[in-house]
């Protein structure tokens, strides 16, 4: 995972943990990465520039991202989801 760095896998990411907050809201590209999310009914954002993504390192034991932004460091884990389909259902229906 930490060959190719945090740009990377921020590509193949659904959803963000951020500081233990969990973040659907993100963009990642060549200007940087922006995360919304909310905290209770606080929303709260994080900017970070693409030197500082790049910057990020992998720690093994935790297994998460820590990142340097101007407010501070963080601690950012990426995560793929799955989805449930029942399309394979209707499916055989339908060909029956």
């Amino acid at each position: 995972m930490t060959a190719t760095g945090l740009p990377a896998e921020l590509n193949n990411a659904d959803m963000l943990e951020i500081d233990g907050l969990h973040a659907f809201d993100f963009t990642s590209d060549d200007k940087g990465l922006r995360i919304t999310c909310m905290d209770g009914r606080a929303e709260k954002r994080w900017s970070f520039s693409l030197t500082q993504v790049q910057a990020a390192n992998f720690d093994d034991a935790l297994k998460s991202w820590t990142l340097t932004g101007d407010s501070g460091e963080h601690r950012l884990v990426c995560m793929n989801a799955f989805t449930g389909n029942n399309n394979d259902e209707e499916d055989e229906h339908d060909d029956a």
